[in-house]
């Protein structure tokens, strides 16, 4: 069985490290009649530390297509996907096309495997935000369409699927995020030195992320955001790893400046994103990703957007929505407390290898059928 992996931006190279390394160690137990993956990275994050270091932190293989389309807007980048993915598709005819989550990577590939007949399967299936608006909802929404098999992170995602009338192929699986994250914590802890690097105490600093268009294309909401960072840096230090977009638009709303005493930093490699996770006093997002992993590692949560996909994190009390208010924010900060059970929403850590095992099965049940 031949696997194509689409990858493009920093969540999906983190899924993709979970599933590529269950791929290795069953390759390593059963040999050649063990599944085979061609990794192709769209380019979408082009940078080295949005993109390249992952790759070298988390032992993912390099990609065997690199396709380097960046920058545009949404239809010009999801286009030129569409076209390059079509082309390694038509080369490598394989059995599956997995993708991963919601972004222009994901489309392109679910549009590109669609059309040719190739069978698609879908990690982090069933999310909504029930916000239009939101590029990536558009895309998971399309996205869920096409795909085969539909794997869920959450039974919140199969009831979403449910009330859509998509039940056949859906299954329950756990989060590869989870699976990630207790490889790699204890990882993050030894090799990694952010703290020392940036002079930042164990659990005495708020780590910030920003970087959804809906906050960073709206001048009103972003001074909220970057306003409400600075006033809780006077009380205790924020650090912010700040991609490259974001940081040019701070610069042409001329918001640079009223950062104060927030500690600017570039996107940090993934242990180090890791370690400054786990060891946050509290931490303040717009980011999917980053609202799971603070809850997998029991750090209070306050997610700068008015509505999440990730409504189990709020229901279970370590995530607050609090939208791109100042005063609000910075009172929900003031009021943050850590809930005192953290409940296993997310699996047990084994989500790829049901992923593999279920690809596996239904490979095998379309060959019977083509042969009965």
């Amino acid at each position: 069985m031949k696997i194509v992996t689409i990858v493009g931006a920093r969540p999906q190279f983190i899924k993709a490290a979970a599933i590529s390394r269950a791929l290795r160690e069953r390759r390593q137990a059963v040999g050649a009649g063990a599944p085979v993956e061609r990794i192709v990275h769209t380019g979408q994050h082009y940078d080295r530390n949005m993109s390249e270091v992952f790759f070298e932190e988390m032992d993912i293989p390099k990609p065997d297509y690199n396709l380097e389309i960046a920058g545009g807007s949404h239809g010009q980048m999801t286009g030129r996907m569409l076209e390059a993915v079509e082309a390694v598709l038509v080369q490598e005819k394989p059995d599956w096309l997995l993708i991963y989550g919601d972004t222009n990577s994901t489309l392109s590939g679910a549009l590109a495997a669609a059309k040719l007949h190739i069978p698609v399967a879908h990690v982090e299936a069933g999310l909504r935000s029930f916000n239009m608006r939101m590029p990536e909802e558009v895309n998971r929404i399309l996205a869920d369409r096409v795909s085969t098999l539909l794997f869920c992170p959450t039974s919140t995602a199969v009831a979403n699927l449910q009330a859509e009338g998509v039940r056949e192929g859906v299954h329950d699986v756990g989060d590869v995020m989870y699976d990630v994250s207790l490889f790699y914590r204890d990882l993050a802890l030894q090799r990694s030195t952010v703290l020392d690097e940036l002079k930042l105490a164990e659990g005495n600093y708020v780590l910030a992320t920003c970087h959804r268009a809906e906050n960073t294309d709206d001048p009103l909401r972003l001074r909220g955001i970057v306003e409400a960072l600075a006033v809780i840096a006077r009380q205790v230090p924020v650090v912010l790893p700040l991609h490259p977009r974001t940081r040019k638009l701070l610069a042409e709303q001329g918001l640079a400046g009223a950062l104060g005493a927030v500690k600017v930093v570039d996107p940090v490699s993934f242990l180090d994103m890791v370690r400054l996770e786990q060891s946050a006093q509290a931490i303040v997002t717009d980011s999917g990703g980053v609202q799971k992993e603070a809850y997998f590692f029991g750090v209070p949560c306050l997610t700068t957007r008015d509505e999440t996909e990730w409504v189990e994190t709020v229901e279970a009390g370590w995530n607050r929505l609090v939208g791109a208010d100042a005063a609000t924010i910075v009172s929900a900060y003031a009021a943050l407390q850590r809930p005192a059970a953290r409940p296993l929403l997310y699996g047990d850590g084994h989500a790829a290898e049901r992923i593999l095992d279920l690809l596996e099965r239904h490979r095998r049940q379309d060959a019977s059928a083509v042969t009965a």
